[in-house]
């Protein structure tokens, strides 16, 4: 038991998570699971099968329950989770994907008469209609930074039902990073390189174009700039054209999806999350676990996750030369860099740990199972 933790009064918690990927919001439940295991706190994973979260789940030697869902009105997931949920009397029900679980999760618990609380991880504005559809269910609705429930408190979510508890990073993995000799080799990086790091899905609302337009702005007075791309998803054939279009197919590495991101990231020497929109950035707690500092768009919880001037660098949402600029100011101050990357390794040692995250929600779990 970590220091800090308290054993807890025997309770069953049964968390859903359909998504099929292991992103940061379902990495995010498997720290939880772990954590209330170590308080003697009972969880069952209800999620896809030979999904990301399905295969990590197991590796971790979690208890896991596969039930298929194809997304929103998938009536039959309602049905089959209902079942599930009597068979195993659970104390309550923690959703934490949007895709399925949310809705159809909170009528599952409802009908099988079991308190249901749900996780909210984006940013994304939303209609009171939808809102009051979504949530009306669920006792709680866990907010991961205090800009989701400005969006929730915006659509008529009342601020009695919201919980703000951020999510958490893995300090002590993220420092244990690979040798850097490796990466190297890996990624073709030569002495005297800058290395830039962005981690997040291919889609629009995570920017990679802006980042791609600010390293063209940059790499004609600095070609020892690299910059290695983390993460899969629908623009990659959009971002390989815009990259071969600026020119900057020497500088820019698309690495995919990597299980081994958390090892990798201490090697770099800059992470850049041009994202729009973000319930939190992930990406960006973890960077700082590895003393790399950051520069991001002032997005939705980014603003939480970095403290501008201190552990990183915030410039203004699609401000293409502002993000230049930025990333230029730390390119060529490595001392700066080493200043803000420890202080947000520190910021992450006190105020992001999996420990106090997991110890709000077992605070939360007792006080609804007491009322």
């Amino acid at each position: 038991m970590l220091r800090g933790q308290r054993q807890s009064a025997a309770m069953k918690i049964i968390h859903v998570e359909t998504g099929r990927h292991l992103y940061g919001g379902a990495q995010q439940v498997l720290y939880l699971m772990r954590g209330l295991a170590g308080r003697g706190i009972d969880g069952l994973l209800v999620c896809m099968a030979d999904s990301g979260i399905d295969r990590a789940a197991r590796a971790w030697g979690l208890r896991v329950c596969n039930v298929p869902c194809a997304g929103d009105l998938d009536l039959r997931f309602a049905w089959r989770l209902r079942q599930l949920l009597e068979k195993e009397t659970a104390d309550l029900v923690h959703c934490h994907s949007r895709r399925g679980a949310d809705f159809l999760g909170g009528q599952a618990a409802a009908m099988a008469g079991i308190p249901a609380i749900v996780s909210r991880r984006v940013d994304n504005p939303e209609t009171a209609m939808g809102a009051a559809l979504r949530y009306r269910k669920f006792r709680k609705v866990i907010a991961i930074s205090e800009s989701i429930g400005q969006v929730l408190r915006a659509a008529g979510v009342d601020a009695s039902r919201i919980e703000i508890i951020r999510s958490a990073v893995d300090t002590a993995a993220i420092e244990q990073a690979t040798d850097p000799a490796s990466f190297r080799r890996e990624f073709g990086i030569r002495d005297g390189d800058v290395v830039i790091a962005a981690a997040g899905q291919l889609i629009a609302r995570k920017g990679h174009r802006h980042l791609l337009e600010a390293l063209a702005r940059l790499v004609t007075t600095r070609p020892q700039l690299r910059l290695i791309v983390f993460g899969e998803g629908p623009l990659r054939a959009e971002l390989l054209q815009l990259t071969s279009r600026l020119q900057l197919e020497q500088q820019v590495t698309f690495a995919g999806f990597r299980d081994d991101l958390d090892a990798m990231l201490g090697n770099v020497d800059l992470l850049v999350h041009p994202a729009l929109a973000e319930g939190l950035g992930v990406a960006v707690l973890k960077a700082a676990a590895a003393a790399v500092p950051v520069v991001a768009f002032a997005a939705g919880g980014v603003r939480e996750a970095v403290s501008d001037g201190e552990t990183g660098l915030l410039v203004p949402p699609a401000d293409v030369e502002a993000l230049a600029a930025a990333m230029e100011s730390l390119i060529d101050d490595p001392e700066r860099r080493a200043r803000l990357g420890a202080a947000g390794r520190k910021r992450m040692q006190t105020e992001f740990t999996i420990d106090v995250m997991v110890e709000k929600h077992t605070a939360l779990y007792e006080a609804l199972l007491r009322d």
